[in-house]
């Protein structure tokens, strides 16, 4: 599962709007919710003999104001995430305006609504992810709103101490950020790295991995810094990723 959480001028005032993806052996899920007074949302699920709800529109009521959500993901390739890679668009219209668009088929998606671009830009706050491994966790993210997408992987590895004594690397882009020896005593902590020349903080709570029983996560933050506190003049355009590692044995 895959939610993203991105801030956007909706219905005359600036709200939270959360797109969830979700995938099983079945099919594809497809939620898009928007923070108001009362949530309100979209939902849609995708697969093989429905190809009737892999395009379509939604719309529902926002403080008076008629808010629509467009999509079609009757192309998409996923490449088994629950996330689409190409192909597809998600579009929420408010006033006339697309104030988020999703996907690669911009073109297509302003001539479907016959809306015109947003003058401010929704722009990505958070992200949070379920992975599921034995020794090594990776997605794909980026943490500033015009960054570029970086690979980040957690990797474990025995620290030949016995099986309790274990090692742990984070990893962006193949290099190590972080490493931590004897987790079994650090199981929780923080570090700080730089990724695109700007810090990030980087926590970890790894204490479900060896100490809970049955299937088990841990879990990472990594938060960078905004380029507010950076002194760069900017506000607000970091994007803070939650990633839920679940261990398989």
């Amino acid at each position: 599962m895959v939610v993203s959480v991105y801030r956007s001028r909706v219905a005359g005032h600036c709200r939270l709007v959360t797109v969830t993806w979700c995938k099983n052996l079945l099919a594809h899920g497809l939620s898009v919710s928007v923070d108001g007074p009362q949530q309100h949302s979209c939902k849609v699920q995708i697969s093989p003999w429905q190809p009737w709800r892999k395009q379509g529109s939604n719309r529902f009521q926002i403080g008076g104001e008629t808010v629509e959500v467009f999509w079609d993901l009757h192309s998409a390739k996923f490449c088994n995430e629950p996330e689409p890679q190409s192909d597809y668009y998600v579009a929420v219209v408010s006033e006339g305006e697309v104030v988020l668009l999703l996907g690669d088929l911009r073109k297509e998606a302003y001539r479907r609504t016959s809306s015109r671009p947003s003058l401010i830009e929704a722009v990505l706050v958070a992200r949070k992810e379920h992975v599921f491994g034995k020794k090594r966790f990776a997605t794909r993210s980026r943490f500033h709103d015009k960054g570029s997408r970086h690979e980040i992987s957690v990797e474990c590895s025995n620290g030949g101490g016995g099986n309790m004594d274990l090692d742990m690397e984070i990893k962006i882009d193949g290099d190590v950020a972080i490493h931590v020896k004897h987790l079994q005593w650090k199981f929780r902590g923080n570090d700080s790295i730089l990724i695109d020349k700007r810090r990030v903080e980087v926590y970890w709570d790894v204490h479900g991995w060896l100490f809970a029983s049955g299937l088990r996560y841990a879990l990472f933050i990594f938060k960078p810094e905004s380029l507010s506190s950076a002194g760069g003049g900017g506000v607000g355009d970091s994007c803070c990723l939650f990633l839920h590692a679940w261990k398989l044995d």
